[in-house]
């Protein structure tokens, strides 16, 4: 049997993970009223992560038009490559992306791609843990040059964002977190404790809905307050702009000789990267109650990332100039020359620490969907199975905590497949879904993006890969 054959393609297009396969399942189970602002806000929430930290810093090098317009671009290519999949889910009659690959290109693609997702979702779910509690000892061996790469703006992306809560350093200086200010170094104010605390307290009550649209209401949190991050970072570069402590940024990059101009494709990456959600799509649009709506989501979803995105690059630039670190969030933790500047700071890393504790279900979610595919392709829809969701729920977060806590040495491996599998998922995948037309109903337009999708996520991925392996050789 060739590879996307019809009876394949049928045979998994069958299997939706997590969902109800039949009409009165979905309606017994409350499983299609979800509505557009809840899905809005889910998709949004799986957008905005961690990597938002990492945007200033890409201004400092690409200048703000260029930054800026790489974002709006990006942000284009990303809504096309969502309306690619949702349009050959329904040529197909797939629930799900899994379900999109196996149709173009049988079990083999289904399976690359539930090993691609559960690679990275996992890797961002030990990452937002990391971030949360204390990682010093990752620190130490990590620690960020003076310049910005892309193996520092990757590590900021997929590896860490800063320690919010228990402190991180930068170039062998300590920036002190928020549990060692407020009651001095000892035992329960370090990574292990405040990690298992959190995990018990908040990660395991979260992870344990069974439906995406039970966490609109975390998503709206979360969302919040990423836009309380905007905010207050806007709010201190007018008042400083007022005073004149504000210098004029850059606009354009600054290319002086060849190195910085190979410098400029460093950053690609992050960019690519920072609009990834595709793993969520088809569960949300699964439950909404006019899955015609989706698009609509999507596009909304995209607006409001984008707008988060963009002010945060412009201020966070604006306000730190070329001191503005490739992780941002560590120039909160000193005196930003305004009136209650320590409070402000503190607001800052409370809030994009419980930012990330409301991404983490969301991005679990997906985690838990791809393993139960990937393990149990014929079983029952695990939102049927309490048994079994209990077990593949309580497996999946000690192992995230568990990675967490003892093995950070798997950083560079994580390092290198988030700069390729995120691609990957996001435009590759999407990409050659389109080129491969099982269903004949691409359009020149359609393959002509598709091409650009594929050839821009190449060239980042082999930029990611070759700066990682020559960083790596001079260690």
């Amino acid at each position: 049997m060739t590879l996307g054959a019809p009876a394949v393609a049928k045979e998994e297009n069958n299997r939706v993970p997590l969902l109800p396969e039949k009409e009165q399942d979905t309606r017994a189970y409350g499983h299609n009223d979800a509505n557009l602002l809840g899905a809005v806000l889910n998709v949004s929430t799986t957008i905005v992560g961690a990597g938002i930290m990492a945007l200033p810093a890409t201004m400092k090098i690409l200048g703000l038009v260029l930054g800026i317009s790489l974002l709006v671009v990006v942000g284009f290519l990303a809504y096309f490559s969502i309306e690619f999949l949702l349009r050959f889910s329904r040529a197909s009659n797939a629930n799900s992306y899994a379900g999109v690959m196996a149709d173009a290109f049988g079990w083999p693609g289904r399976i690359v791609l539930q090993i691609c997702i559960i690679v990275k979702t996992f890797g961002i779910l030990i990452i937002y843990m990391i971030i949360i509690g204390e990682f010093v000892s990752l620190i130490m061996c990590l620690s960020f040059s003076k310049s910005v790469n892309v193996q520092i703006l990757l590590k900021v992306f997929f590896l860490r964002v800063g320690d919010v809560v228990s402190g991180t350093s930068s170039n062998g200086v300590h920036h002190t977190g928020l549990l060692e200010e407020w009651f001095g170094i000892c035992w329960w104010t370090g990574r292990t404790a405040a990690m298992f605390l959190t995990t018990v307290l908040i990660l395991v009550p979260l992870v344990s809905f069974r439906h995406v649209d039970n966490l609109k209401f975390t998503s709206a949190l979360s969302v919040s307050l990423a836009v309380v991050f905007v905010v207050i970072t806007a709010g201190i570069t007018i008042a400083k702009m007022f005073r004149g402590e504000i210098y004029m940024p850059r606009l354009l990059p600054d290319v002086i000789d060849q190195a910085a101009f190979w410098k400029l494709f460093t950053v690609v990456p992050v960019m690519v990267t920072a609009y990834i959600c595709h793993y969520n799509v088809h569960p949300i649009h699964n439950e909404l109650a006019k899955p015609s709506d989706m698009k609509t989501v999507v596009q909304a979803s995209l607006v409001l990332c984008s707008t988060i995105y963009i002010m945060t690059s412009f201020f966070g630039y604006l306000l730190f100039g070329e001191e503005t670190m490739s992780d941002v969030l560590a120039n909160f933790d000193k005196d930003l020359g305004v009136p209650y500047s320590a409070l402000l700071n503190d607001i800052v890393r409370i809030s994009y620490a419980v930012h990330l504790m409301l991404v983490f279900p969301v991005v679990h979610f997906a985690l838990r969907l791809n393993v139960d595919g990937l393990v149990f392709p014929s079983a029952s829809p695990l939102v049927l199975d309490s048994r079994r969701f209990t077990g593949i729920t309580a497996g999946l977060i000690s192992i995230v905590f568990l990675g967490a806590t003892f093995i950070p040495s798997i950083w560079d491996a994580f390092q290198v497949t988030g700069a390729t599998v995120a691609v990957c998922i996001g435009f590759i995948f999407p990409g050659v879904i389109v080129l491969r037309d099982t269903h004949g109903i691409s359009t020149k337009k359609d393959r002509g993006l598709a091409l650009i999708m594929v050839t821009v996520a190449a060239i980042c991925s082999f930029v990611a890969i070759s700066s990682d392996i020559y960083d790596f050789s001079k260690s």
